[in-house]
């Protein structure tokens, strides 16, 4: 039986949608703040700065968009070491400029805690905060994971709001460490195990799904 799940694989030409949804998400949070103080700029210091990620992760992972375009989650297949990407310094120094220290602190201290063993990282939740936030926040997550477990891998997520533990924790997952994070709010990192075997794929199918992926070669 075929069945229509709420999201759908994203696309290079997607890119500048998941970079707006991130940016709403993200500067009105105390993390937000913290990484930004100026608030002027903050949003296109972290719209430049989630484009790196994002592009990034389209080469080495996956992103999906509720179908309707409210909310997306962006994913890197961490099943080896991942490169940083390409002129990430530089970039980052031309995107952040006084602030990209604390972009590069907090790499710093979620990267440290990262777990060595193969498992899909979720980098961003980018659902913006309205009145219709919870509910697509589940949406984009739960149906993010349909496509996921096919890979038959765990997952990996560092959350920094009460609410998005809520989710995780109704969608399995369970929490492996927590840690203050350099704005002084704590972060859980989170772990969701593997689906059993039947419900998710062989781990030979994760190349499939995206990894090495290059802008004009199927992505857009």
């Amino acid at each position: 039986m075929h069945i229509t799940l709420p999201v759908s694989r994203a696309r290079w030409r997607d890119i500048d949608w998941i970079v707006d949804l991130v940016t709403a998400t993200v500067v009105p949070t105390p993390l937000g703040g913290w990484l930004v103080p100026d608030e002027r700029r903050r949003p296109a210091v972290v719209a430049a700065v989630a484009r790196i990620w994002i592009e990034h992760a389209l080469l080495f992972g996956d992103a999906f968009l509720l179908k309707n375009g409210a909310a997306a989650t962006v994913w890197f297949h961490r099943y080896r070491p991942i490169p940083p990407p390409p002129r990430y310094d530089e970039r980052l120094e031309d995107a952040g400029g006084d602030h990209a220290v604390r972009f590069r602190r907090l790499d710093h201290v979620l990267a440290a805690r990262r777990p060595d063993e193969a498992h899909n990282h979720l980098a961003f939740l980018a659902a913006p905060p309205d009145a219709g936030r919870a509910g697509q926040a589940a949406a984009v997550l739960a149906g993010s994971h349909r496509w996921m477990d096919t890979l038959g891998l765990p997952m990996y997520a560092e959350v920094h709001s009460g609410a998005d533990r809520r989710l995780f924790r109704r969608l399995g997952y369970r929490e492996r460490h927590r840690l203050s994070g350099p704005d002084g709010v704590p972060v859980d990192l989170l772990w969701r195990p593997a689906p059993p075997v039947g419900l998710g794929g062989a781990r030979s199918a994760v190349p499939a799904l995206g990894v090495g992926r290059q802008p004009g070669s199927g992505v857009g």
